[in-house]
This record gives structure tokens, sequence and C-alpha cells, in this order.
């Protein structure tokens, strides 16, 4: 019997904590999986360590002088593996003949125009990157649609919504039997935190998530409950879910990833260990299932399970994403680039925490929404919004 050759997988955002998973899950199942192309911003050096161990064809550095560096280190270690630059050659690598998937994981607006080539080229896109359907979402879709590409949601609520959909496909939710989406959260590291103590919040503080291991931006989505936001306008596009079929529940264990609520009363849970190898492992292999790596859930040690509704007052973000969803056009663009911006500039101690929903309440107020056209139009948005977070720090300071 004739064994097939592995896979080849690009990984966008290889040195992120998505990336680094994704290679833990590969390397599990070297005879079904191989690096086509990693990519990273600008840290030469981690993809250079990677590409020791995983020799990919390609890496790709979206800085060139970043790019250079590694070239020099591949030829003094004697690695054959090519290296690019730029925003093209992620959009090459993402659309390679060649390429079997795509682990779309780049942090923020700078991965959508390589999603968007993934999903020309008919891809199976594992989407960890979420920016892309909350600016681009209508088109993203189409083009997923047109090319016949398969779109699998790597985010751990998303990821477990999918596994616990209608199998058959259906015009519409209800039609499918489903009543609403129950979209977890953990609550973050402030959940119980007082107006008055958010407003002492510091950086070092929330980047400590009780559940999970992220990168920075994401940690401080998650404390600020953007995150959540900013995934329920992911459950509009991935679900074809109308706001209120969507509800966000505060789960503080972070062990039942999502549900979803039936017609009937049925309500279907997808639970585990809080991994992202576990997502990442179900798109890589879908519709089969292979090993993770991730250890199986001790209900005992559990024990107890607990919800809460959010609180929208404390966690205005949250309420913001909501608004901007019931909104549409440009509206989801424009409060992803101001909350890009707020997040960097309260890592940087520019900004304090409740600042950040106050900047981006601003900038909404400010824009001007427009109908989502092409992704010029959305490009556009982006930059006029991040000029106006730029505006309001210095008018604030």
């Amino acid at each position: 019997m004739l064994q097939s050759s592995p896979q080849n997988i690009t990984i966008l955002g290889a040195t992120g904590t998505i990336g680094l998973n994704t290679l833990d899950v590969i390397a599990r199942h070297p005879d079904k999986y191989c690096a086509y192309a990693l990519t990273a911003n600008g840290r030469a050096e981690a993809l250079f360590d990677l590409c020791k161990q995983y020799h990919p064809r390609y890496a790709v550095l979206l800085q060139e002088a970043a790019a250079d560096r590694l070239r020099q280190m591949l030829l003094q270690a004697g690695i054959e593996t090519e290296v690019l630059f730029g925003m093209d050659a992620l959009e090459q690598v993402a659309s390679a003949p060649e390429v079997d998937a795509v682990m779309a994981a780049i942090v923020g607006a700078a991965g959508l125009r390589p999603a968007m080539a993934a999903a020309r080229a008919g891809k199976r896109i594992m989407l960890a990157n979420k920016e892309t359907l909350v600016m681009a979402g209508s088109l993203f879709m189409q083009a997923v649609e047109e090319s016949g590409a398969t779109l699998l949601p790597i985010d751990s609520e998303h990821n477990a919504i999918f596994q616990v959909m209608p199998s058959k496909k259906h015009p519409d939710l209800h039609s499918g039997g489903v009543r609403k989406i129950l979209l977890t959260a953990s609550g973050g590291p402030f959940r119980n935190a007082s107006r008055e103590q958010l407003l002492q919040v510091t950086s070092q503080q929330a980047l400590n998530h009780p559940n999970w291991v992220m990168g920075p931006k994401i940690t401080i989505d998650s404390a600020t409950l953007m995150n959540k936001g900013l995934e329920v306008i992911e459950a509009k596009w991935l679900f074809d879910a109308t706001p209120e079929q969507i509800e966000v529940v505060v789960h503080p264990q972070s062990v039942i990833h999502s549900m979803v609520e039936y017609v009937d009363g049925s309500v279907l849970a997808q639970l585990g260990n809080p991994d992202m190898r576990t997502p990442i492992a179900y798109a890589l292999a879908y519709p089969e299932r292979i090993d993770s790596g991730v250890g199986s859930l001790d209900l005992f040690k559990i024990a107890t399970l607990n919800f809460e509704r959010p609180d929208t007052g404390r966690f205005p973000c949250l309420r913001l994403a909501f608004d901007v969803l019931k909104c549409g056009g440009t509206a989801p663009a424009i409060l992803n680039a101001a909350n890009e911006v707020a997040v960097e500039a309260f890592l940087q101690s520019r900004i304090g925490f409740m600042d950040i929903p106050a900047l981006i309440e601003r900038v909404l107020s400010q824009s001007t929404i427009q109908p989502v056209t092409d992704i010029p139009s959305l490009i556009a948005a982006d930059q006029v919004a991040r000029q106006l977070a730029e505006e309001w720090m210095v008018q604030s300071a």
C-alpha cells in the first residue's frame, strides 16, 4: 500500500503562541504534516531556531533587515531554507500551489492580506487571526465560498461551536434547529475587580491571564473583554448568526469552550483542558481526529463549573463590539484599529486600562461608517481610525 506524502503546511505567525503550538502538533505526526513555510514579523533569531528544527522550504519576514539577518544565519548553518520578505511574500506562501493548508495566526490587521490570499486560492484555512473576519467578514466569506476553500476556526470558542453545530449545512441557524450560540469567556484576570480597581490596573497585572498562555495583545484583549467582543463579530460571519443569536457567558474555569442551544431545549457543549493544541489538531486532521498532546480532562479535579453574566458596565468593550456588529459596514474595522492602537499604548504605559474603551468609543463617534466594498477601502478606514486614536491620546495627555 502506497503511503501518501505529508501535507504541506504554511504557518503565518510561526513564532507566536498559536504558531508554536501548531508546530508542536505537526512534530507529533511527521508522516502526515510538514512545514512548507514559516513566517514572522521581525523576529529573525526566533525564526532561525524554528528553521533549524523544521527545515521549511521558505521563511518569510515582514521586515527586509530582519530577512537579511536570517539569510546570513541560515547560510552559516548550512540550512537551505529560502528567505523572502514583505507582504507580497506572505501572500505568496499562503497561496502557493504546493500548500495544502494555511495556519493564519498573524496577530492584528497585518494578517488580513495573506489570509485573503489563502481564501482566494481555495486552501484549507485554519483561522486564528480574528481580525480577518472582524475587518472583512463579508469579503472573506465571499472569497471562501467562490474558491471552495475550507474554513476551520482555531479560536477555542469557535472551534467548540463548529464541533457541536449540525453536521449538515442549512440556510440559517434556525432552519438547522439552532436557537442560539453560547460563547464562553473566562472573564479575564479582573473579573471581580471594581471600577475603581480597574482604573489602577497596570500592564503587568493585565498580562497575567488565569487560564490561557497567549501573546500580549490577545491577553490584554481578554482582560478588557474586547477579545470576546471580537469573537462575537467572528461568530456572526462563521455561523451566519444575528447579534440576537449570540450570547456571552462568563465561565471562569475555561473548561466548557462554548455551547450551542437547540430549539428542542438541548444544549451541546465541547469540553477540554485549556490548551490550544486541541483546536489546532482538530483543524489539521478534520474530519478525522489525531493526538494533540493534550492530557485528559479530569472532571473529578475540576468538580465545579460556574457561569455568570458579563458586566458591560465595567467592561464596555464587549458592548462596543455588539454595537458595531449591529451597525455593520466599516464600523468593526474602525473598532479593531482603535483597539490595536489603544492596547499598544497601554502596554507602553501611555494610557490607563480604562482609557482603552474610552479611546475606542471616541474614535467610533468621530468616524464616518461606510459600506464595505473592497480591501483598499477597509485599509483606508483602518488608517483613519489609527490617526484619530493617536490624536485622542495627544489631546488627552
